[in-house]
């Protein structure tokens, strides 16, 4: 099995005319992202050299190989991975977000309720994606409530769904009522 790798950053629209591009770094710190070595694309075939021109929030970037606005406005989405050989070891009670895809979710009582597949964040907040036997996938928010613990050396997390709300239709919806 090759080794997983981790998300560490995508490659936004190009910056002038020289083959510059922005990027959008998952690093602590967004200059750090030069610094993991060659990334690569999610199949892991193509790679990338990246050099920091403009630090900042999303810094600019010179990638190697990557001479004019063309070649990098198709780079525009590229996801930059990194192997997670390469990464340091976690520390204390943190874990890299990567580390919880194949743990097993278990309810309060230690029921197996299924398995984290996937680990998604669009902007509105971290949700874990967990398949179950013979129901639904669930996405569960990732939060101190909905997972009160992530035992990475176990290979396990706790969960506490928030309980479901049922919003009954009100009795004039749908129903045609008069104007």
């Amino acid at each position: 099995m090759p080794d997983p790798r981790v998300l560490m950053g995508v490659i936004g629209r190009p910056h002038g005319v020289r083959g510059l591009v922005r990027v959008q770094a998952f690093t602590a710190r967004p200059e750090d992202i030069a610094a993991y070595g060659p990334l690569s694309d999610e199949t892991g075939e193509r790679t990338f050299r990246l050099e920091i021109v403009t630090p900042g929030e999303m810094p600019v970037v010179r990638i190697t190989g990557v001479a004019d606005r063309d070649a990098a406005a198709r780079l525009t989405g590229t996801r930059l991975h990194v192997a997670r050989a390469v990464l340091p070891p976690a520390e204390g009670d943190e874990f890299y977000l990567a580390d919880l895809v194949g743990l097993a979710a278990l309810d309060a009582s230690g029921a197996a309720v299924g398995t984290v597949t996937a680990v998604h964040d669009h902007g509105a907040g971290t949700f874990l994606e967990i398949v179950r036997d013979g129901a639904a996938a669930m996405l569960l928010p990732f939060t101190r409530a909905a997972v009160p613990v992530v035992d990475i050396a176990a290979g396990r997390i706790v969960i506490d769904p928030p309980a479901e709300q049922i919003v009954p239709p009100s009795a004039d919806v749908g129903e045609g009522a008069a104007a």
